[in-house]
């Protein structure tokens, strides 16, 4: 016989607690009210309930007070608050203090059987996997730390904002809570915003009926009505344009969405989380990004660590990199020498994961056998075998490779003959090592995109894939 779940409900107007406990009581709820505080606080050290729902203002406190007691001494409980018709701040506090979940008076009866059975699905999924389940790999404190902070936002409905450098990993977090979170079992649907054209945004995400504009032949729905129940991951967020933000802002207020060419606004329920590289507090300084749509979607900020604070994390990454490829191409991983993880360990990785899985997949192509080489990386501007003596003063080495000693010029080396001089068959050399140089430094202020890169270089995004190859960069 199944235990019958309980929930406690607190609020001091009799005509609310009543239609609380008969709507949860028809949900197969066994339900105890409280008018205050004090009772509650009583009930709580006797009883264990399996959720809790208050009222935000009670005769001898704040219902915050409440949720902050059960995040502390019961974490596994989650708590609803009930908020006045409009009042966007008291929720926004009250999500950050750990609450689950808010509703607003008048009571939605709708919403609220919706937010008490994903809180129940959450409590029933973390009794049947304790250990939670998690997609981020590593052991470094800041990966502990991360992953830690997560298990906490995935208990709560609140915005969750994941700041963090390009190719850390920032959808891999989101999908992470959202599998960890009550609605693993509905849909995760990622979308970049930067991708998206201006003039197709509103279509995109609210949908469109059909012949409400030119080429509109059939009806379709939008990302938000797609992650209905689920949750809807806005990555590089910073791209929205204005016009785009103010008509977010409301659907993610309203929980509504008005489709292009309809009449009627369609109810959604989505979990948002959100995601950029950009610094958004400056772009709301700015003027760039509006500050209300800011503040709703940063209720909770998730930092991810880039690859060179995850001090050890390398080998378990790179080895699970490698056997994922390895399995793409149906062949055996192969493994690092002593010398590769050292020359990863001594690289930054500007470009952070994404840049890593690139650097395994290139090894993994011209590697021979079953063992990579530090050479077979090749990292960009890895040190060469021999340096100037450190008595000698150099000029600071240019991209791609060490400087030269002045007094010891190598004949090997263009920069040491004069280009003019084309017998010297330098000038060709010297031609290489500018564009290396001036590739390489593009690649790192455009960390690693391709597309931006292109263009910054002024030439076309297949010429400067034929350059990578020619010289050996990629």
């Amino acid at each position: 016989m199944t235990e019958q779940r309980s929930a406690l409900i607190v609020d001091d107007e009799h005509d609310i607690r009543e239609l609380l406990v008969v709507t949860l009581g028809r949900m197969g709820l066994r339900t105890d009210t409280a008018p205050n505080l004090t009772v509650a606080r009583e009930m709580l050290s006797t009883v264990a309930y399996d959720l809790c729902l208050t009222d935000m203002r009670l005769p001898d406190g704040s219902g915050l007070e409440l949720v902050s007691e059960i995040a502390t001494r019961f974490p596994t409980t989650p708590v609803a608050v009930i908020t006045a018709y409009g009042n966007v701040e008291a929720a926004v506090a009250a999500l950050k203090s750990g609450a689950f979940d808010f509703v607003t008076k008048p009571v939605d009866l709708t919403v609220l059987r919706g937010l008490v059975r994903q809180a129940l699905d959450l409590n029933t999924r973390r009794q049947a996997n304790p250990e939670g389940s998690t997609l981020l790999l590593g052991d470094s404190p800041a990966m502990v730390g991360l992953r830690d902070t997560i298990a906490k936002v995935a208990r709560s409905q609140a915005p969750v904002h994941i700041y963090g450098e390009s190719g850390t990993g920032k959808e891999l977090v989101a999908r992470t809570i959202h599998a960890q979170g009550s609605r693993a079992a509905g849909p995760f649907v990622p979308v970049n915003c930067g991708a998206i054209p201006a003039e197709l945004m509103e279509s995109e995400f609210f949908g469109h009926k059909k012949g409400s504009f030119t080429g509109a032949n059939s009806e379709k729905l939008g990302l938000f009505q797609a992650a209905d129940g689920g949750t809807l991951f806005l990555d590089e967020v910073a791209e929205l344009p204005l016009s785009m933000q103010v008509k977010l802002l409301r659907a993610i207020q309203e929980k509504t969405v008005r489709p292009v060419g309809a009449n009627a606004e369609v109810p959604v329920d989505v979990r948002i989380l959100s995601a950029t590289h950009k610094d958004l507090d400056q772009l709301v300084a700015d003027g760039k990004f509006r500050h209300d749509l800011f503040y709703r979607i940063n209720v909770i900020e998730l930092d991810v660590p880039p690859l060179r604070e995850r001090a050890g994390d390398l080998p378990l990454l790179s080895e699970a990199i490698l056997k994922r490829l390895a399995y793409a191409m149906k062949r055996r991983a192969p493994s690092l020498s002593q010398d590769a993880v050292a020359a990863l360990d001594l690289y930054p990785f500007p470009g952070n994961v994404r840049e890593l899985e690139n650097i395994l997949e290139r090894a993994l192509a011209m590697a021979d056998g079953e063992l990579i080489d530090a050479r077979d990386l090749r990292l960009p501007n890895a040190p060469q075998p021999t340096a100037a003596p450190a008595a000698q003063a150099s000029p600071p080495a240019p991209l791609g490779g060490m400087a030269t000693p002045p007094s010891q010029p190598a004949a090997s080396d263009p920069r040491a003959g004069n280009p003019r001089d084309t017998s010297t068959s330098a000038l060709p050399s010297y031609i290489e090592e500018i564009e290396r140089n001036a590739i390489q430094q593009a690649l790192q202020e455009h960390r690693y995109n391709k597309t931006k890169t292109a263009a910054a270089l002024g030439i076309t995004f297949r010429a400067l894939r034929y350059k990578l190859k020619k010289l050996g960069i990629e």
